[in-house]
């Protein structure tokens, strides 16, 4: 959820909520990129939303600090010819405006109400921001990728933090999963299939236009609003089934229906860029009806009937009938999607399994619990408590793995500083604090005195 407020909060302030006719100026230029001030507002709106409003002082100055070293990384970039491509870019764009519809039921109109803009509108605005974003990800992994501390680092840096001020981690649990989804019975597969077949007949056989048919009976709603529309995409993008049909067509070539995880699909190659292709599909769902959800409950329920009578361990039951792949690959274990690590505040859990497992055991698993998909489908599962810790102050025995993950921060956020540092006199850089006027408040005090002690680095003249 975290996740998706940002992005909404983020593209919220693409489309402009803010004055710039009021404050946009160039606050400085470095190469070729120019920072204006209303770049520096836009983080800052976005760092007040990340942060419920709890802002140090000299935020702006944080963010202005940021933004030139975003700058001059970008400027090395292009030296060293580090690039984004455009089929990197519009990967990125489509799933961040995707999880943004799955938020919003994928409704295009509410989207549009909410935005004042298409989806593809706001793809267009952020496409720029988007390509430089990922060329700064890229230069940034090069600059630090041999940056790695040892055992000694770990214990320094722990013993450096002020006992007073060691972090206090709440009770935390450890789960594993097993997923079922509910199989959709041969009817009503049997009716999607037909139909995705009468609508491929119409365009191959009637001459139906695709788009027209995509846009009223797509069941992909955040594509059916562009005709059906996929972008361009590079291998790897789509599930296999669909990848297979798509990568096999000649240009504008329709595909026979197409079975995925997904339902039916009715494919067109639009064009082959190399190795990326430009498609649209027609996506037919097969509906799960009561009895097939009542149907995956009994068999996942059954499956833990087998664990507690020992015919199963639940680590083997993970590798033989869990329908997870991400949590399947890593024994079952439930990756907290805010941290990336296997422990998970109880407070961080859904509902749905916070009941489930609050009177459990070490050990035990709960009953099935029924759960919505991030695409909104109904799956079942069952989850034991692999491990739970009683509330602490951090200490090198319990919480290693989350220090040494610290200590690493810390030493890249350095060794970024000081590569930036080296590169500042062999690049233009121009801060314009004669243009700020009144928003120069934020920056220096009425003596003329920087409130951004860290700026005094970007006045070295190359």
């Amino acid at each position: 959820m975290n996740r998706i407020l940002s992005i909404l909060a983020l593209v919220f302030i693409y489309q402009s909520g803010f004055s710039q006719t009021q404050i946009d100026r160039v606050a400085a230029i470095v190469g070729q990129e120019v920072i204006l001030i209303s770049d520096i507002e836009a983080q800052h709106k976005l760092m007040e939303s990340q942060t419920g409003g709890k802002m140090p002082e000299n935020a702006r100055c944080i963010i202005f600090d940021q933004l030139l070293s975003n700058a001059l990384i970008l400027s090395e970039a292009e030296k060293d010819s580090v690039m984004a491509n455009e089929s990197e870019v519009e990967t990125q764009l489509d799933s961040r405006i995707r999880e943004i519809l799955r938020y919003m039921n994928n409704d295009p109109e509410q989207f549009k109400l909410y935005y004042g803009r298409t989806s593809e509108e706001v793809k267009d605005e952020m496409r720029d921001d988007m390509r430089k974003q990922l060329v700064i990800q890229k230069m940034s992994q090069q600059i630090m990728q041999s940056v790695s501390v040892t055992p000694k680092e770990v214990k320094e840096f722990f013993e450096r933090i002020p006992k007073d001020s060691l972090p206090y981690f709440n009770s935390e649990v450890e789960l594993g999963e097993i997923v079922v989804k509910p199989k959709v019975n041969a009817e009503e597969d049997k009716r999607a299939r037909e139909k995705a077949e009468d609508l491929r007949r119409q365009i191959v056989d009637g001459g139906a236009d695709f788009a027209e048919l995509a846009k009223k009976f797509s069941d992909d709603k955040g594509t059916a609003v562009r005709g059906g529309d996929l972008g361009i995409t590079s291998r790897g993008s789509f599930v296999p089934e669909f990848e297979a049909a798509a990568y096999s067509l000649d240009k504008m070539e329709i595909s026979q229906v197409v079975k995925s995880e997904f339902g039916y699909h009715v494919i067109q190659l639009l064009e082959r860029l190399g190795n990326n292709i430009s498609t649209r599909h027609i996506l037919i769902k097969a509906e799960l009806t009561d009895y097939d959800q009542i149907a995956a409950k009994k068999y996942i329920d059954s499956l833990r009937t087998l664990i507690l009578i020992d015919s199963f361990t639940f680590d083997r039951a993970v590798q033989k009938f869990s329908e997870e792949e991400y949590s399947k690959t890593r024994a079952g274990i439930m990756t907290n999607p805010t941290s990336g690590e296997a422990y998970w505040e109880l407070g961080e859990l859904d509902p749905e399994i916070y009941f489930a497992i609050d009177k459990l055991k070490l050990g035990e698993i709960s009953a099935p619990i029924e759960f919505s998909s991030p695409y909104g489908e109904s799956i079942y599962k069952i989850v034991k408590l692999r491990n739970k810790t009683t509330p602490h102050v951090a200490n090198m025995n319990d919480d290693y793995s989350r220090i040494q993950q610290a200590a690493v921060e810390e030493k890249k956020s350095k060794h970024i500083r000081d590569w930036v540092d080296k590169k500042i006199p062999r690049n233009y850089v121009e801060i314009k604090f004669n243009q700020l006027g009144d928003y120069s408040k934020y920056l220096i005090d009425q003596e003329g005195k920087s409130h951004c002690p860290m700026l005094g680095r970007w006045m070295m003249k190359p």
